[in-house]
């Protein structure tokens, strides 16, 4: 079971740091490309190669918090709390932390996962302090930042999205836009309409979401923020393999998939 530092996401996760398309979702450590609303995950806000233009000149640090809350058919209900460190340069490179805290019946003692996306040198890292190894990925080629923006998505049946302006989220002022998706009854064996909410501010200057707000009856309450933001450029020490880790190509992303999720990644 992981407990925290959510990508989880990460931490997943994630988180991200980088510039969004209006087709987006959030998956783990940021926004990915994605399938219909009713089928988008939820991961980490501030952090992971979701997009492929990094944020640049924007440099800070928060921390991301993902709770979930479900409530069972016979009353019962399953709370979950998610944190992860995220940290992001001017140079738009991230760093995300997580402790791993391995269920009592392993032996193992908890643990330290970090993920270092670098669109600079065009690798990530994931760093596993239980095993004093980096796994070490090659990204795929970024996007130019210039260019003319993307087209407005084209409107989905039985979806409408309300802008809710601007305000002051977390401390940082965020632009608000909400997402209302509606099933008809019988479309997925369902006996009646299921309507799902899904609530996003993103920060204006740092181009992140700042809170996620999901309800969505299938699957309970998700909330994700980015809290104790800090816009202050981070050390860079922190944006490179630390001595005494043995640095290994890893064509699948990760130990144990954790970098392809990404740390935190739910």
């Amino acid at each position: 079971m992981r407990s925290t530092i959510i990508f989880c996401l990460i931490p997943t996760f994630a988180a991200v740091l980088l510039a969004q398309g209006p087709e987006a979702r959030f998956g783990p450590r940021g926004f990915e490309g994605g399938a219909g609303f009713a089928g988008r995950g939820a991961g980490i806000l501030g952090a992971g190669p979701g997009s492929r233009t990094p944020v640049t000149g924007a440099p800070y640090s928060a921390t991301e918090t993902q709770q979930r809350q479900q409530t069972l058919a016979n009353g019962n209900q399953i709370a979950t709390k998610e944190q992860s460190a995220v940290y992001r340069d001017s140079q738009g490179r991230i760093r995300t932390e997580q402790t791993i805290t391995p269920s009592a019946s392993s032996g193992k003692a908890p643990y330290t996962v970090v993920t270092i996306f670098d669109p600079v040198a065009g690798t990530r890292h994931v760093l596993d302090s239980s095993t004093m190894i980096a796994h070490q990925t090659t990204l795929p080629k970024m996007r130019p930042a210039a260019g003319s923006e993307r087209p407005a998505p084209r409107a989905r049946p039985n979806e409408t999205t309300a802008d809710l302006g601007t305000q002051v989220i977390n401390g940082v002022s965020a632009k608000g836009t909400q997402l209302t998706e509606n099933i008809p009854a019988g479309a997925i064996g369902n006996a009646q309409a299921i309507q799902i909410v899904r609530t996003t501010w993103v920060s204006t200057e740092l181009k992140v979401p700042v809170e996620i707000k999901t309800i969505d009856p299938r699957f309970g309450a998700t909330d994700m923020e980015l809290t104790n933001i800090t816009q202050t450029e981070p050390s860079a020490s922190m944006f490179v393999v630390p001595a005494g880790y043995t640095v290994e190509q890893d064509s699948r992303g990760g130990p144990r998939g954790e970098g392809r999720r990404g740390p935190g990644s739910h």
